[in-house]
Parts: C-alpha cells; sequence; structure tokens
C-alpha cells in the first residue's frame, strides 16, 4: 500500500508515525514471513515513504523485538523457535487475563456489542477462508477488549508481544487454513455479558493457551 494511501485512513498523523504503523501491520499480520530479510530501499519502494522515516521505523521494530538485527547490517523478521513460542505462553498468560478482568470490571453494553460484531466478522472470515481478514479481526478483537483495561503499560507489553508471533501465526493459517482455527471468543462475550471478570479471564487464558499450542504444532511439524 502507498504511504499516500495509508496517510488518508491515519491522517494527522506524522510521516516517520504513518510508516511505523505500516510497518508494524506488516509484521503483525504476515505480509513479512519468519527469517525475511528487509532493506531501506525494498520498504522505501514497498511504502513510497523517504529514507529516513523508514530508517526510523526499522529502528523502533528492532527495539521493540520485532524485527533483528544481525552482525552485517542484516534485518530480518525473527524465526520463532519453540523455546520464544513458551516465553510468549508464559507471558501471555501472566498479563492478558489480568487485562480481561479488569475490561470485564470497566465494560459497558456499547463495547460488548462491539466485540460480538468483531467477532461475527471473525466468523465470517473463517468461513471464506480470508485469513488476512481473519488475522486483523482476532487481532482488533484483543486489541479492543484490551483498551477497556485502561492499563496503558500491560497493554504495550502484549502489544510487543503480538509482534513477536503475528508472522508465525499467518504461516501456520497457511498451512491449516482458517476452519481449524480456535478461538474462546464466545466464551468471553458471555462472560462480559455477564459481568464475570474471572470467567473473562479463563476464557483469556484459555484462547490464548489454544492459540500458540496451534503455533508450536505448526511450526514443529514434520
Amino acid at each position: 500500500m502507498n504511504i499516500q494511501a495509508e496517510s488518508t485512513r491515519r491522517a494527522g498523523l506524522p510521516v516517520h508515525e504513518t510508516v511505523y504503523r505500516r510497518l508494524r501491520d506488516m509484521i503483525l499480520f504476515g505480509e513479512m514471513a519468519p527469517g525475511q530479510a528487509v532493506t531501506i530501499q525494498g520498504l522505501v519502494d514497498e511504502t513510497g515513504a523517504g529514507m529516513t522515516p523508514v530508517r526510523e521505523a526499522l529502528r523502533r521494530l528492532t527495539a521493540e523485538g520485532a524485527l533483528e538485527a544481525f552482525g552485517n547490517r542484516r534485518i530480518a523478521v525473527p524465526v520463532l523457535r519453540p523455546d520464544c513460542i513458551a516465553e510468549l505462553v508464559t507471558a501471555r498468560v501472566a498479563v492478558e487475563p489480568i487485562l480481561a478482568r479488569q475490561a470485564a470490571a470497566r465494560i459497558d453494553d456499547e463495547v460488548i456489542a462491539q466485540l460480538a460484531a468483531i467477532d461475527d466478522r471473525l466468523d465470517l472470515a473463517i468461513s471464506q477462508g480470508d485469513i488476512r481478514l481473519y488475522l486483523q479481526e482476532n487481532h482488533r478483537f484483543h486489541a479492543r477488549l484490551n483498551q477497556v483495561a485502561q492499563a496503558p503499560i500491560l497493554t504495550a507489553i502484549v502489544d510487543s508481544l503480538w509482534l513477536r508471533f503475528g508472522p508465525s501465526l499467518r504461516v501456520v493459517c497457511g498451512q491449516i487454513g482458517t476452519r481449524s482455527l480456535p478461538d474462546r471468543h464466545k466464551d468471553l462475550v458471555q462472560a462480559l455479558q455477564a459481568r464475570d471478570p474471572e470467567a473473562a479471564a479463563q476464557a483469556i487464558e484459555e484462547d490464548v493457551v489454544q492459540g500458540m499450542e496451534m503455533i508450536m504444532a505448526g511450526l514443529t511439524a514434520p
């Protein structure tokens, strides 16, 4: 997508921030594959932006762990190893249920309806085999829930974790197709409707573990 078109959608942001968010989305939704090398010139051509904002975006994304820098100035999307997946499970289970619990205590009917609508679009993506839409709506569901928790430090931690497994999730979705993808979103919506923080936390924990186990199985399959 050209950076000018992206700027229209993200009006008011400076160019360097627009470039950063565009590249971040490319990583998060698997447009950059694990192990894929990236170059400044290639991203300049991809985004239509200048070299300076692209360099800044790469610096930020490397600092966040979304990209990996090597000694020969090579930058690539990290390949997710089994031990890294185990760490990601531990970190996500430690943080995301807390956010779900806090969200359940603060949420209102309007936001619950928004989450249900997102989940409907997620179901549509699954039925149509639309991997890109699935990844977008799955992330939108979790991000909207976390926003309600009003815990910006914890949410920032979760955002960085998602960047680390996003490309691998895209790979696994491509292997197994969308119809086999599990989630506990409906359980979560029901818990939110009941204003039950513990049930919400449990639903998210099960969702996290199930999803990460799927990634582990997909990446370690012979």
